[in-house]
């Protein structure tokens, strides 16, 4: 193997970066599989700041290992700077992975320190529990495992019909109704672990891209004042469609707004998201939700059940 040359990622290195994960996706098996315009959106994101908190590593032309850094639009008491990366399996044990994870915790401190200084910093990394090689890397550089998460399926078949409460209505995505849907989603996820509000630029990057399906997204409001209650938005990836010939339909966001809690809003978003990606053709949903070792009740009763679990890591810098 010839020497590896190392540099920060660039927007021009969409196709190595899916390549690269495409590859890492045939051993670690976690079901994501890329296009370039998929990593493209990733490389582009604004809070990604490739030239001072990204780095891939290269065996001539060919990408074996990256990370980036991406920090949070907006930090109160704490900064949790959110950490990805990948290595070619063919490059693991090698020394690859612990270079990169100490250049991505450099990093973070960068970025930190441009960004949001007064707070304290946490460096956040969220990986499949099942990946070989992650805890002991993670581990060697201080990383402690804080919260657990599952990914829950659901087929699209024999659905039962879910009651819109009263006093709600539900409303599908519409351009001019974007900004309550990113509001509901802000007010939904208030204070839940780790949350920040998503600027509009974030929004945009992350929610409504090229993934995201607006037939099978939907708003539920107050029907006296119009309020927004509750917000469901749905993406696919066409990369895994053509990996697996399954299409899925992915509930990315999912809240309810406090007020309006214990009144059956998510049951009914569930409920009605289900069926409209069964109708638009869809052979199962999906979802990610913190499992605090127990599957969640209310997914659970809408259907789901777990598939995956995802490990979130932190290292209080």
């Amino acid at each position: 193997m010839q020497k590896l040359t190392w540099r920060p990622l660039t927007s021009e290195d969409a196709q190595s970066s899916a390549d690269l994960l495409n590859v890492i996706e045939t051993v670690d098996k976690i079901g994501e599989n890329y296009t370039a315009e998929d990593t493209l959106t990733e490389l582009i994101d604004p809070y990604a700041d490739l030239e001072r908190a990204s780095l891939a590593a290269f065996d001539g032309d060919v990408m074996v290992g990256f990370m980036k850094v991406r920090h949070k639009p907006s930090a109160y008491e704490v900064h949790r700077v959110f950490l990805d990366g990948g290595v070619h399996p063919g490059y693991r044990r090698r020394g690859v992975g612990t270079a990169l994870v100490e250049a991505g915790i450099k990093a973070a401190k960068v970025v930190h320190e441009l960004h949001h200084p007064a707070s304290k910093l946490v460096v956040d990394v969220l990986k499949a529990e099942h990946i070989a090689g992650v805890p002991e890397v993670l581990r060697s550089q201080g990383f402690a495992p804080v919260r657990h998460y599952e990914r829950m399926e659901h087929p699209l078949s024999d659905l039962q019909p879910v009651a819109i409460p009263d006093g709600l209505l539900i409303e599908p995505w519409s351009p001019d109704d974007d900004d309550d849907f990113r509001l509901a989603r802000n007010a939904s996820y208030q204070d839940y672990w780790g949350a920040a509000p998503m600027p509009a630029d974030h929004w945009q990057n992350k929610i409504t891209n090229q993934t995201f399906r607006p037939e099978v997204s939907f708003l539920v409001r107050d029907a006296a004042n119009g309020a927004p209650a509750g917000v469901l938005v749905t993406v696919h990836w066409e990369a895994d469609t053509a990996a697996t010939g399954i299409r899925n339909a992915h509930f990315m966001v999912i809240g309810t707004v406090p007020e309006y809690r214990k009144r059956g809003v998510a049951s009914a978003l569930l409920g009605h998201a289900l069926q409209a990606a069964a109708e638009q053709g869809y052979d199962d949903a999906s979802l990610s939700v913190e499992s605090a070792g127990r599957t969640p009740s209310i997914f659970a009763k809408a259907g789901f059940t777990p598939k995956m679990r995802y490990v979130r890591w932190a290292l209080n810098v």
